[in-house]
């Protein structure tokens, strides 16, 4: 029996060992993977880079190598499929309009741990959807 019942939980995804552990306390609160939805907010490269000049970036190629990426690490794991999704923009906007559009019970995410200047001059992603999110979100420290 879960926690959560049948409840769909967001997590987002950067590739972080931070990331790695929200998603395995996800696992511990679901009934089954299928309700799990990852997303990996990612900003587009500036128009001016050589990538996108000689269009060898694209938001698809972007999407496609995310995508791989996260579907390795699965099965480097050993875990189940889990539903993935790169959207491009504001992470802390991008994650609360995800959950919301997905009806989310509960968002899992990870918090760096940045303090002082760092803080303040890159932000808390986590500190951001905890403000906008309309569900409850699990915080989990960086130790």
């Amino acid at each position: 029996m879960s926690l959560l019942g049948g409840k769909i939980v967001v997590v987002p995804w950067d590739f972080s060992d931070m990331s790695k552990s929200a998603l395995a306390a996800a696992l511990k609160l679901v009934e089954t993977p299928d309700l799990i939805r990852v997303i990996h907010v990612s900003h587009l490269p500036s128009a001016m880079e050589p990538g996108v000049v000689w269009q060898t970036v694209t938001k698809e190629s972007i999407s496609s190598h995310s995508q791989k990426s996260f579907e390795k690490y699965l099965k480097s794991e050993e875990l189940p499929d889990i539903s993935f999704t790169t959207i491009f923009g504001d992470p802390g906007s991008t994650i609360a309009e995800f959950a919301d559009e997905a009806n989310a019970e509960l968002i899992v995410i990870s918090s760096h741990g940045r303090t002082g200047l760092k803080r303040m001059f890159i932000g808390s992603v986590a500190e951001r959807v905890v403000r906008m999110a309309h569900c409850n979100v699990l915080v989990l420290k960086h130790h």
